[in-house]
């Protein structure tokens, strides 16, 4: 994975660092509410929401391109399999049996649906 990848985890930190941030900025608008200060939402509450966003963007990004391989490894291992088994070639049917196993579950830990 290259650092231009979406990833689950980045996706996570931003979108968890963004509501902290939108927090902040809550309380500070509260406060300067409170003593008759401005109503406008504070740069933490803006740029909160921003990151907030972007993450999950990046967490749904991640999904689609882990179910996508998972999908790519399902059908690979699928038609590994078939010739295997056509061929007499045990060792390429279970090969290909275990990458599609391994792509259904990628398939099912990254389902959108979900």
């Amino acid at each position: 994975m290259s650092f231009n990848e979406p990833s689950k985890t980045n996706g996570q930190i931003n979108s968890i660092l963004g509501q902290a941030k939108e927090l902040v900025g809550h309380a500070i608008e509260t406060g300067y509410q409170a003593v008759g200060g401005s109503t406008e939402p504070s740069s933490w509450t803006t740029t909160g929401k921003e990151q907030h966003a972007k993450g999950e963007a990046e967490i749904k990004a991640a999904q689609a391109e882990g179910y996508a391989q998972g999908l790519g490894d399902r059908l690979t291992g699928k038609k590994d399999s078939i010739v295997g088994a056509v061929t007499g070639d045990k060792t390429q049917q279970a090969a290909g049996n275990i990458r599609h196993d391994k792509g259904e579950a990628q398939m099912n830990i990254n389902d959108p649906t979900k």
